[in-house]
């Protein structure tokens, strides 16, 4: 039989498929089954068995980028993964978004209830910083920098900041630099940790280290802009939630402040910038970050 070409699409579905099976097999061995009082039940229905993993695959990408240790490459993924998913479980609560779909099946609160959906997103939050921090195997330094970069991305200059401006500005009018500031600190910077900190797990020189935040910075607001584009061009059932939800709300988003077509057409800038900052790195190897970054601007979900 013919080996595949290393680029082809079949290439990375392969490798792909391989990551996200290793990312499944390392959060149903670490998300524990039996935390107290059901709690265990329901952080695993929130991250287990769903989601695109793209995070944990820019993790593990950059890493092969650098040829990094895969070990701190796993847990670095798995953290991160639990933010994201600690994070989709409180911004669907009644208090926040107020949403009863999320990958294809009831959000967390619908299922188990508001306390209890609270309580697995504090407890997804601090199991992230939990594994990044094992008694071996990863060194305590790269642990120390793997837990700066993610709360970093996390905390209050990052998700969770933007996710209160994006709150503070229901209804409200929003140019284009303003919107920019909310989804890049919404989303964008836990993505560009994701790269971060696969590149953490090497020792990348100058050049690729740029190359890699230049690439993150880029990708993580394309990934926002598709997204809204995709609230308003696919319906809930290929979502996985619930689509048009931003427009109801009176969310700014940047169908709504740029247009459809100029929303598309900023996305596909924003991968090129992305692949053209890996040009600058010649010390990488970069093809599945490539193949990410198409990926995240041609996806229908």
């Amino acid at each position: 039989m013919n080996a595949l070409p290393e680029s082809s699409p079949a290439s990375f579905d392969i490798w792909s498929e391989r990551a996200l099976d290793r990312v499944e097999s390392l959060l149903d061995a670490w998300v524990p089954a039996n935390a107290p009082a059901g709690l265990g039940e329901a952080m695993r229905y929130a991250v287990l068995g769903g989601g695109k993993r793209l995070r944990p695959l820019l993790v593990l990408a950059a890493c092969e980028a650098v040829r990094g240790q895969a070990l701190a490459a796993d847990r670095a993924a798995v953290a991160v993964e639990l933010i994201h998913a600690y994070s989709l479980v409180h911004d669907d609560m009644p208090c926040m978004d107020n949403d009863v779909l999320r990958r294809g099946k009831p959000t967390v609160h619908v299922a188990f209830g508001e306390a209890k959906a609270m309580l697995a997103g504090d407890a997804m939050q601090a199991l992230a910083f939990d594994v990044l921090t094992p008694d071996e195997g990863v060194e305590p330094t790269l642990q120390a920098r793997l837990c700066r970069l993610l709360a970093r991305a996390s905390g209050h200059a990052g998700m969770a900041g933007g996710q209160a401006i994006d709150l503070a500005a229901i209804g409200q009018p929003l140019g284009e630099a303003e919107l920019r500031d909310m989804h890049e600190r919404k989303t964008g910077l836990l993505l560009r940790a994701s790269v971060l900190m696969g590149a953490t797990c090497g020792c990348p020189d100058p050049d690729a280290e740029r190359a890699l935040c230049a690439y993150g910075s880029a990708i993580g607001l394309a990934f926002q802009v598709v997204d809204d584009i995709l609230d308003v061009t696919q319906d809930s059932a290929t979502l996985g939630k619930t689509a048009g939800k931003d427009e109801e709300a009176g969310k700014p988003t940047y169908v709504s402040v740029m247009g459809l077509e100029s929303s598309r057409q900023y996305a596909a800038r924003l991968r090129d910038k992305a692949l053209a900052a890996l040009d600058q790195a010649p010390s990488l190897n970069s093809l599945r970050l490539r193949e990410l970054a198409d990926r995240v601007v041609a996806r229908d979900n």
